[in-house]
């Protein structure tokens, strides 16, 4: 396996390049978030503003040096046009557990770049991490991010009934997770490495 300098793992797949994050995408970052239809179904306010987003792109900026996470920008590999970010938002080293988020931009929903670039993570987690489970959440009526997850591998495990509150609200999380032992069983996707920054 390769890394990049400061061993964070650059992920390549056939249509994305999964890298590190720096404080310049905090722009793109922040104007991916300005789409209702992007925070409609998560715990992000809508339109957050600048400065909330800047404390976001510092903690994924900062997450895999400190051991806490990591997060990764999705861009496009051949325009080089940032689409959107994945992450795992904690990495419990004792239980081998990670937590998945995302979003991606709306303009490239529909055509599988969010389910290419959560099964390269979940390998990068399994296989670089060491991670025996990793869980996601999402909220009723998000069937998008739902059928993200099951092409991924998720299989949906129950919902914690008022789980959280935001917005003004709670919530119910609909709970699904993926075990190592899934893997095997992973779609293949265009061979997901482990690259350096200068690929």
């Amino acid at each position: 396996m390769t890394q990049s300098k400061n061993g964070f793992p650059l992920l390549l797949t056939e249509r994305l390049k999964l890298r590190e994050p720096v404080m310049d995408d905090c722009s793109d970052f922040h104007a991916l978030h300005q789409f209702p239809e992007v925070t409609r179904f998560s715990n992000w306010p809508d339109a957050p503003g600048r400065a909330q987003s800047e404390r976001s792109m510092k903690w994924m900026r900062d997450a895999y040096a400190k051991g806490k996470g990591c997060a990764w920008i999705m861009e496009d590999r051949i325009s080089g046009r940032v689409l959107g970010a994945v992450r795992f938002n904690n990495i419990d080293k004792h239980w081998k557990g990670a937590e998945i988020g995302y979003e991606m931009h709306p303009s490239v929903w529909g055509k599988g770049l969010m389910t290419e670039a959560v099964k390269a993570v979940l390998r990068c987690g399994f296989e670089h991490f060491s991670l025996n489970r990793v869980e996601a959440w999402t909220l009723p009526g998000n069937s998008a991010s739902q059928r993200v997850l099951e092409k991924a591998g998720f299989r949906y495990e129950g919902t914690l009934c008022q789980k959280a509150w935001f917005k003004n609200a709670f919530h119910d999380f609909r709970m699904f997770g993926c075990l190592a032992g899934h893997l095997s069983i992973l779609p293949k996707i265009a061979d997901p490495k482990f690259g350096r920054d200068d690929e």
